[in-house]
């Protein structure tokens, strides 16, 4: 049985001291221990995106991140955007837009594509496919998932 240590992270705004093995990671903390399932379990090895959380309000994969590793950081999950039960504005563009297809990758695409929207409320096509580069989806083209990033952007398509 590998060793345990008592962490406490902030997650989606709470606080939560919770004792995890050492290496325990990220992902694994979020989905069995905190009950986020929001975040997907996809290649294990930081290839797909489907585990893109925010730590700091930056993209992270939590799949390849030691729990231990985020202490005292601010960590978002999808589970965080919606407010007041209403789907985020982001969130909303890719229902309406039909960013989604089976709707795996759509937690780290939204992850991602909030941290870019954030930086850069306004993106080209070319810089929201860049900030998404790093998130697989199995089974699109991709340009659905851009025209709802600029659709939250409210900028609508870009060349």
């Amino acid at each position: 049985m590998p060793a345990a240590r008592l962490i406490e992270l902030n997650v989606n705004g709470r606080t939560h001291a919770l004792a995890a093995p050492d290496g325990a990671l990220l992902l694994d903390v979020l989905r069995q221990s905190l009950q986020l399932t929001g975040t997907k379990q996809g290649c294990d090895g930081g290839e797909c995106g489907a585990c893109t959380v925010l730590v700091d309000g930056e993209p992270r994969l939590a799949c390849i991140t030691l729990a231990a590793s985020v202490q005292g950081r601010a960590v978002e999950t999808i589970e965080s955007l919606p407010q007041q039960g209403r789907l985020s504005a982001l969130q909303r563009a890719f229902h309406e837009k039909l960013g989604t297809q089976c709707g795996f990758c759509t937690p780290g695409m939204v992850m991602a594509a909030e941290a870019l929207l954030r930086e850069n409320p306004q993106p080209s096509d070319t810089e929201v496919r860049q900030a998404l580069a790093g998130n697989l989806c199995r089974c699109t083209g991709y340009v659905k998932i851009v025209e709802a990033v600029q659709a939250a952007a409210g900028a609508g398509a870009k060349a």
